[in-house]
């Protein structure tokens, strides 16, 4: 099977350091649009055509022996669409991932444009109407910074700097909490911008109106994302190590569950039986016992007392335990996960 090395080289290298993702446009065929991202327009015009083309390009990634070229022909990503609509804004979305805080290096370089001569990265994407940029342009001579929010263009931030075009430039976007750095080929080009609430998002690439512009090698630097209900796991497991098991199941279908989050997360994504499916459905509790142990199956109630899913519990049996007795200790766990998520939509996120 053919791997994009757009490694989803979530290096799965889950270190102190966080984890790496890498996209490497060499990995496809000349012509072809790379898989696992969206192309979205933001503003008026025709889409943006995304292939890959064969160019000279540095690399970003560590070469495998110090003989290797600093610069090789290999396949990059390419906006060609020469659409001149002035208020229009191709972008190239990575679709896999959602990202908060991270650092994002990539190489473009600007080709050729009547109109504008621009290329950027979009990130803290949320749909076409929301999402944030940094843009260098040629012919403005500039690099600037700005929200769209709910399709209005805010915050902007702009200062002048020599871009030169048909030439390789290195851009770094850095979030981190509120703050969002700058660079462009190694150097800081824009002030920190305080981003007071900032939001998750994916990340992706950007151009305006006729731009042709290519973008190589990209690498992401992250902090992986918990979804909430991994969160709300985690937070009981370390304060009740001793629970032997814990998984929050949810509908995968109408008429079967999966497993949301678990002590154990490579269970995640694991179908649920009809005891889970039972609890969402109509509410119904369900006991069983297991070597020693006892297992609890109970609804997940929101707010309002709604069911949103099923908890799981797995716990060590006492003697003489009864079945009253493990459904109340189940339901003090329950009641932990509850006091914690007050809706399906935010276990879902």
């Amino acid at each position: 099977m053919r791997f994009f090395t757009l490694v989803f080289a979530l290096a799965q290298a889950v270190s102190v350091s966080g984890a790496e993702l890498r996209l490497n446009f060499g990995d496809y065929a000349e012509g072809s649009t790379p898989t696992n991202f969206s192309s979205v327009l933001f503003g008026g015009g025709k889409p943006g055509a995304w292939k890959v083309a064969m160019d000279a390009a540095p690399s970003a990634f560590a070469p495998l022996t110090d003989k290797a070229p600093s610069v090789t022909r290999h396949g990059v990503l390419a906006q060609t669409s020469q659409d001149m609509t002035d208020e229009r804004f191709p972008m190239f979305v990575y679709d896999p991932e959602v990202f908060s805080n991270f650092k994002l290096t990539t190489q473009f370089k600007i080709v050729s444009g009547v109109a504008e001569q621009m290329a950027g990265v979009v990130f803290r994407y949320q749909n076409s109407s929301n999402f944030y940029v940094v843009r260098a342009s040629a012919l403005g001579r500039n690099i600037g910074f700005y929200k769209v929010i709910n399709g209005q263009r805010v915050a902007p931030v702009i200062l002048t700097v020599q871009i030169s075009t048909n030439v390789w430039h290195e851009l770094t976007v850095d979030c981190s909490g509120i703050y969002i750095e700058c660079s462009l080929d190694g150097q800081k080009v824009l002030p920190t911008i305080t981003d007071k609430s900032p939001p998750d998002g994916k990340v992706g690439f950007w151009t305006k109106s006729d731009s042709v512009s290519y973008f190589s090698d990209t690498i992401v630097n992250y902090k992986p994302r918990i979804p909430v209900a991994q969160a709300l796991v985690n937070s009981v497991m370390e304060k009740q190590p001793r629970i032997v098991g814990l998984r929050i199941y949810t509908l995968a279908t109408t008429n079967t569950t999966r497993i949301l989050a678990s002590k154990n997360p490579t269970e995640v994504g694991q179908p649920g039986t009809e005891a889970e499916l039972a609890a969402i459905q109509s509410g119904a509790v369900s006991f069983g016992r297991e070597k020693g142990q006892v297992l609890v199956t109970l609804p997940l109630f929101d707010r309002n007392g709604e069911n949103i899913a099923a908890v799981r519990v797995r716990l060590n049996s006492f003697w003489g335990e009864t079945q009253d007795n493990a459904v109340n200790r189940a339901s003090l766990i329950r009641k932990m996960i509850q006091a914690q998520c007050s809706s399906g939509e935010e276990l879902l996120k």
